[in-house]
């Protein structure tokens, strides 16, 4: 907070009149104000997958689910409970439940109908827990002495593209966020620049007074830095709201993997924080632009 109280430094009310500090005046705030917007969603989306990555990693990556397809009732049941015991008995499984009637019929409802269950050969279905994701070919080998017709789909095998898929997304936001960065210096640059040119004569004038270079660019830095704190919480407060709205919707699909891609609590505290970041590069950039610019012409 020190800091960012030292990027204002104490200027009289008749120092402040000689540069215009409307509110958001400019091309330039506008434009701060789009990038923090963009910079916001990109950030969200990078904190997303990676709370998204842990989640997949682990919770689904460290399951897998026992399928044993038999038409004979009698033969499947006893394969279901040889199975059951010796995956309760393997210490590789922190559990394993069998899925009941109504819950394969709730799942085959969107296919075949709330009847259209009754006169079917349901397989049997059993969630299994893994202590550790590599212990699936272990397990189908034991398995297939008690229960020829038994297979295991190994959730980790079936989400590898999926988490690779989100592991470049990841990298891709931040990336983006990085350029942003980069633009909002330029941007800044190129503010001061012309802040400079306009205010030629000013600045002269401040130099036949005594003033020196840092005391020219404490005006330049505060007015940019200000402009840039009023930007960054425009861009800051419309990317919340897209968040939000966008939350919403993906609540509404009630998908498990869909509904693992969430904010985790501490992301506000970051985006909170981009605006103050981007006042703190403001400034910075604002007071380096100025006095180099004063240094060579002096």
């Amino acid at each position: 907070m020190k800091r960012l109280l030292a990027l204002f430094p104490s200027v009289r009310a008749a120092d402040r009149r000689l540069l215009r500090e409307g509110r958001l005046s400019g091309p330039m705030p506008w434009v701060l104000a789009i990038m923090l917007f963009l910079t916001t969603l990109a950030a969200a989306g990078g904190l997303a997958l990676s709370q998204a990555a842990r989640e997949i990693g682990g919770d689904l990556a460290n399951r897998a689910t026992v399928q044993i397809v038999q038409a004979d009732a009698a033969a499947r049941e006893r394969q279901a409970a040889a199975t059951l015991e010796v995956l309760r008995r393997d210490p590789a499984v922190t559990s394993a439940d069998r899925v009941g009637a109504a819950e394969m019929a709730t799942l085959l409802e969107p296919w075949l109908g709330a009847q259209g269950t009754d006169d079917l050969p349901l397989p049997v279905l059993i969630d299994v827990g893994l202590a550790r994701a590599d212990a699936v070919p272990a397990l189908a080998a034991g398995l297939r002495t008690v229960a020829p017709d038994a297979g295991i789909d190994d959730h980790r095998a079936a989400l590898a593209p999926v988490s690779r898929l989100i592991g470049t997304l990841r990298w891709l936001a931040l990336a983006i966020v990085l350029l942003m960065v980069g633009a909002t210096g330029f941007v800044v640059v190129l503010a001061a620049a012309s802040a400079l040119d306009t205010h030629r004569g000013t600045i002269d004038v401040l130099h036949l007074l005594g003033a020196t270079d840092i005391q020219v660019a404490r005006l330049f830095q505060r007015r940019i830095a200000l402009d840039a704190l009023f930007a960054g919480l425009i861009g800051l407060g419309a990317g919340v709201a897209v968040l939000a709205l966008l939350g919403r919707q993906l609540a509404g699909l009630g998908s498990e993997l869909v509904g693992s891609v969430s904010l985790p609590f501490w992301s506000g505290g970051v985006l909170v924080a981009l605006p103050l970041a981007t006042t703190l590069l403001a400034a910075a950039t604002a007071r380096w632009t100025v006095v180099r610019a004063l240094g060579r012409l002096l």
